[in-house]
């Protein structure tokens, strides 16, 4: 068994904090039915948007990316919007509730002294600082991690392997393969996981739909995730296992 610390990196949206409270935002000016589904086509842009850029060599900050894309989600709808209704829909990512099975997790974390945790996102320093401190819940443990990484140093978006290594290189100090033993992702995004499996992290997809791995890409990569859980709460249980066994 090695004397070295495992270390847990978050994903930050949709794997600790819940979007739900933006669509209810939405609901406010669209109605239920149809804040829905902007919310989705603006979630399904945002990621696009982050896809396209990596592809392009371009960097734009989350935050001007989760502005453009909601536009364009609003506008493919046919509906406006005003400008100061627009900016209190962002504002609303300053305070996403955690899930449930997130706190219940980052409590037991928070009881392991071999194991120290991280926040790795996609957004910007400021959103995810934001984010973390004002969560109702989530800043109850803003302690608990060493420190929030996010890809804007760095200048490019997951999956692409730059953002992995810079992820390693924070909390490692190297990149050499040596270095991502022992090094978890946990994320309930599938194009998450397969980027950070292809560049040698351990993996645990967070599968709270219960619908199972569907994801084939990690077929033409480097495979799927290593665990795969319903919660944060199983994910942080089952990683201190497999830890504790090698």
């Amino acid at each position: 068994m090695t004397d070295k610390k495992t270390i847990i990196a978050f994903d930050l949206y949709g794997t600790l904090l819940s979007t739900e409270s933006i669509a209810k935002e939405l609901a406010r000016h669209f109605g239920d039915e149809k804040a829905q589904a902007v919310a989705t086509l603006w979630r399904r842009y945002q990621l696009e948007y982050t896809f396209r850029m990596n592809s392009m060599l371009l960097y734009k900050p989350f935050s001007e990316i989760t502005n453009t894309s909601l536009r364009h989600a609003i506008s493919e709808h046919k509906l406006a919007l005003a400008e100061t209704d627009i900016e209190s829909v962002m504002k609303a990512y300053n305070s996403l509730s955690a899930f449930p099975d997130a706190l219940t997790g980052l409590e037991k974390l928070a009881k392991d002294s071999g194991t120290d945790a991280y926040v790795f996102s996609n957004g910007t320093n400021e959103m995810v600082s934001s984010s973390v401190h004002n969560s109702p819940e989530l800043s109850k443990f803003k302690e608990l991690f060493k420190e929030l990484i996010t890809v804007e140093e760095v200048k490019y978006y997951k999956p692409h392997p730059k953002v992995y290594e810079h992820l390693v290189r924070k909390v490692r100090g190297s990149v050499e393969k040596k270095d991502c033993e022992d090094v978890w992702l946990v994320s309930g995004n599938p194009f998450d996981i397969v980027g950070a499996r292809h560049a040698g992290l351990m993996t645990c997809w967070v599968d709270r739909s219960k619908g199972g791995w569907n994801d084939t890409l990690g077929d033409l990569a480097s495979g799927g995730p290593h665990l795969v859980v319903e919660g944060v709460d199983a994910a942080v249980r089952e990683i201190q296992r497999v830890s504790k066994d090698q």
